[in-house]
């Protein structure tokens, strides 16, 4: 097997020698515990640890090179008592289906490590199996939310139909829930988070002020699990998910010396596979194995991505809100996967590519003039390129004369909007993003851009929810360094 290429010291520090333990345990938010090693003349109890998501399998994808784990987090409430459920605000009652899903990919020269979670409310055809109420021998067909394939036919389902609907196969299988999370992240000492606006979610009991945050596991599964921020819904939260691994490596293994990796790495694999259950082909020596070959691989080497998705809101009888994936986007990025490829789309020399915004820019309208000392014909030349850009630009001046101070205006251009409208700033501040936001409560629907002496930077904007939260990144570019 060839040697990963060496990088600089402060490009790896973090995606060290636990790296698989680390991605398989904490992408599947949670654990089971694992039953004790045998031992001669004591083969010990039945071991649970294990399962069979594999058994009854037909029409299955080829293999492919590399290897392809489903790493999946059980929304199940087993056992918990009352105080342990409001502890971790969890409460409710379990659907018993997947509230995490990711693929993790390891190349076949383990030069590169993919992850792409796969949204809960993917709506997608469920592979054909029986269900209670159908004729016996009869196998169901029919659509549904992906986290639903689990409780209606339990791992294997959950595996065929993530087969059928990405084209991949799937060699390994690791399976968690609630409580073991929290246990996993105590173990291997926390994780660091950061945030540049305050993070509170009364759902998950989430409430971070922004800075940089060192949690624990309680602290971790509030982080991992809310879903009522901006933006809201599940793209936010699965790069949480992601942001979080990257920051619990760092605690990890940043700045430990290098004579320690294989301490580290045997603690870690200990800790770590007593909160799994896997499938039977997974063994410890091929679990720690895999975790040496990748203790050298650079932060540039481990690539991030969810699924794309078209359709946000797609409404479906007895399933309700649901999201459609974009086919052609999503066909390739499971192309890559297949054909052992990085996730991370090649970018062209001197390509400046539009950066994707949440709110389609017709939907913001501006107006643009001339502030104190900008340069003349400035607000004409930003109000073209904002107009073929696709933003909504009214004629006039501004309805009110600059709240900036001369001096402020002199040096930004300004934008004045209504708090009430903030959720579309994003997508001009984009545009912009040289320009100095100044809310004014009663302001108005419209948003009023002064241009200033320095006309700052314009960056062409794409309305591409998806990808805003979304779109393929390394594991660098989630780093809170």
């Amino acid at each position: 097997m060839p040697r990963p290429d060496r990088a600089p010291r402060h490009a790896r520090q973090w995606f060290r020698p636990a790296a698989a333990g680390v991605l398989c345990t904490l992408l599947a938010v949670g654990g089971c515990t694992q039953a004790p090693e045998p031992r001669p003349g004591n083969p010990g109890p039945p071991d649970t640890s294990r399962v069979a998501p594999f058994d009854g399998l037909t029409d299955r994808p080829a293999p492919g090179p590399g290897t392809n784990y489903l790493l999946v987090g059980l929304d199940r409430r087993t056992g918990m008592s009352k105080q342990e459920k409001q502890r971790l605000h969890v409460g409710g009652e379990g659907c018993n289906c997947t509230d995490v899903m990711m693929l993790l990919h390891v190349s076949e020269d383990r030069r590169r490590v993919g992850v792409i979670s796969i949204p809960r409310d993917s709506y997608v055809e469920f592979a054909p199996h029986p269900e209670a109420g159908a004729p016996a021998r009869t196998l169901v067909r029919h659509r549904g939310k992906i986290n639903a394939a689990y409780k209606h036919g339990g791992p294997a389902l959950a595996v065929a139909t993530v087969e059928r609907a990405t084209g991949l196969r799937i060699d390994h299988y690791l399976q968690a829930d609630f409580t073991g999370f929290v246990d996993a992240v105590d173990r291997l000492g926390g994780g660091t988070v950061c945030t540049d606006k305050a993070l509170r979610d009364p759902g998950s009991g989430l409430d971070l002020p922004p800075g940089t945050h060192h949690v624990d596991g309680r602290g971790a599964l509030q982080y991992v699990r809310a879903r009522k921020l901006d933006p809201p819904g599940d793209l936010g939260r699965v790069r949480r998910q992601q942001r979080f691994l990257v920051g619990v490596a760092q605690s990890l293994f940043g700045g430990r010396p290098a004579g320690r990796d294989r301490a580290v790495s045997a603690r870690a694999a200990r800790d770590l596979l007593t909160t799994l259950r896997t499938d039977k082909g997974l063994t410890t020596d091929g679990f720690s194995e895999l975790a040496r070959a990748l203790r050298r691989l650079p932060t540039r080497a481990a690539e991030f991505a969810t699924v794309p998705i078209s359709e946000f809101d797609h409404r479906v009888p007895e399933w309700g809100s649901t999201l459609v994936w974009d086919r052609n986007r999503a066909a390739a990025l499971f192309r890559a996967v297949r054909e052992d490829r990085s996730i991370i789309p090649e970018r062209r020399p001197g390509e400046r590519p539009k950066v994707p915004v949440a709110m389609a820019p017709a939907s913001v309208r501006v107006r643009v003039a001339e502030g104190p000392g900008a340069e003349p014909g400035s607000a004409g030349r930003l109000a073209r390129q904002l107009r073929k850009n696709g933003f909504t630009v009214l004629g006039g001046r501004p309805a009110a004369p600059p709240s900036a101070t001369p001096a402020a205006v002199k040096s930004a251009t300004e934008i004045r909007y209504d708090p009430k409208w903030h959720r579309y700033l994003s997508t001009l501040a984009s545009a912009l993003p040289d320009a100095r936001p100044v809310p004014e409560k009663g302001h108005g629907r419209v948003f009023e851009i002064t241009t200033g002496a320095v006309s700052g930077r314009y960056a062409e904007v794409v309305h591409d929810r998806s990808s805003v939260e979304g779109a393929p990144v390394t594991g660098k570019e989630l780093s809170c360094d």
